[in-house]
């Protein structure tokens, strides 16, 4: 709850999953059958960078500032989507653009100050629901949804000391009554062995076909700071490993600092 995302929006964490996130929804927008998304710490929806918390820390401007100011064929898509809306997009506003007539968005935010932002952002918005509840609870109540297939994001702040256990056994809950769901969790690279206990876990689960995507902007060596990230993705689209390499390639190009150990890489952590 202490947790607020205003004065992080736009960082590089945010750009490498958010240019995920919009591959992941083009890949489900291939198919002409509605899909359902459920965003489980949704936040805000979408951020002024230069608002008071935004300025304080000034994360944007190694992020996404950084990369408008450096076109990329690879990032079009996602940099064209941020020159669209405006105000810096976060998952539900992204979300939000890229569903079609008949795709629906659920969001969950437990941040009461947050959801009420989010719930005026969507307002009477038929295609967008907004619930005042935890969202791992969510992944038991709120699937399978009737349309049966489709995205669920799950991206919770990791201020807790059991986050890790916690999205591992939201994945296999979220597995368990949604197996055709693609699943996507994002978590933070501080150093390396809680990521390691996480895909050590992940891999004593029941899941089956996972893939990790990862981006290091320095080594993760300081656990005090955050030094990358990754996207764990449960029943990935085809072309998922092909297609992630190019834009995380193309983000680390813009936006490593020189500092030892970046670097970028995709790992399959259980096969099919």
């Amino acid at each position: 709850m202490n947790y607020r995302h205003a004065y992080h929006a736009g960082n590089w964490a945010d750009c490498m999953k958010h240019a995920l996130l919009v591959w992941l929804l083009r890949a489900l927008a291939l198919k002409q059958k509605p899909f359902f998304v459920l965003d489980t710490h949704a936040g805000l929806g979408h951020y002024d960078l230069d608002a008071e918390q935004a300025r304080r820390t000034g994360e944007a401007d190694a992020g996404i500032r950084r990369l408008l100011d450096a076109p990329s064929t690879v990032l079009a898509d996602y940099l064209g989507l941020v020159r669209e809306l405006g105000l810096y997009p976060g998952s539900p506003a992204i979300i939000r653009a890229l569903l079609r007539p008949g795709d629906r968005l659920v969001c969950c935010e437990l941040h009461p100050e947050d959801h009420a932002v989010l719930r005026r952002h969507f307002g009477r918005d038929p295609q967008a629901h907004v619930h005042l509840r935890d969202g791992f609870a969510a992944l038991g109540a709120l699937l399978p949804p009737p349309e049966r297939r489709g995205l669920v994001l799950i991206d919770p702040p990791y201020e807790a000391p059991d986050e890790y256990l916690r999205v591992a056994a939201g994945l296999a809950t979220a597995n368990a009554r949604f197996p055709g769901g693609v699943l996507a969790a994002w978590y933070p690279i501080k150093h390396r062995a809680p990521v390691r206990a996480f895909h050590a876990t992940i891999r004593d689960t029941a899941l089956r076909d996972v893939v990790a995507a990862e981006f290091l902007l320095r080594s993760p060596l300081d656990a005090a700071r955050l030094n990358g990230c990754g996207l764990l993705v449960v029943n990935p689209p085809w072309g998922f490993e092909t297609a992630v390499l190019p834009i995380l390639d193309a983000l680390l190009q813009r936006l490593a600092t020189g500092e030892p150990g970046a670097g970028v890489g995709v790992e399959r952590l259980a096969d099919e």
